[in-house]
């Protein structure tokens, strides 16, 4: 089980993330990762509904980011300020009905819960991960899962690479 400061758990902290962050996928998984601190040079502000320098859809309002974490002011929702401290990464999870049943998909969000738990202290102070579960996460191995986001977390995390597709 992550601690309560670890999890995501607001649709506009996942949109966020999903929207802005890195994605990487690998075997049964999809990992968005966003680091507040490699947003892109230019940005000043970072609303979680719309992402950088946006007016945010809930609030209408953006929040001040000072580029490397963001401020303990909070991000602005339609909840009312929501204190993001910058001491610890957080993470959620994304496991549709694709997947399986209610017993199959638990299961699959219990793996990964466990899995996450214990590589969460190695990212970025304020960064937030989205685990997206496929539908093969449901017959997969444990061995398996774990070096799909393994592999997806190092893709995600890698700095983006100068030259284009060809």
């Amino acid at each position: 089980m992550l601690a309560a400061a670890q999890r995501l758990r607001r649709r506009e902290d996942f949109a966020a993330t999903i929207r802005n962050g890195r994605r990487a996928g690998r075997g049964a998984l999809v990992v968005h990762f966003l680091n507040p601190g490699s947003l892109r040079p230019g940005v000043t502000s970072y609303s979680p509904a719309s992402g950088p320098s946006g007016a945010s859809a809930v609030s209408g309002r953006d929040v001040p980011f000072d580029g490397g974490s963001l401020d303990s002011g909070g991000l602005v929702g339609s909840a009312g300020p929501v204190s993001v401290t910058g001491t610890t990464a957080r993470a959620g999870f994304v496991v549709s009905k694709a997947v399986g049943n209610a017993v199959v998909r638990n299961t699959v969000k219990r793996r990964l819960r466990h899995l996450v738990r214990a590589r969460i202290a190695d990212l970025p102070a304020g960064s937030t991960l989205v685990v997206r579960a496929l539908p093969e996460a449901a017959q997969a191995r444990y061995d398996a899962l774990e070096k799909d986001l393994d592999a997806a977390l190092d893709a995600a995390r890698r700095p983006k690479s100068r030259g284009g597709r060809r």
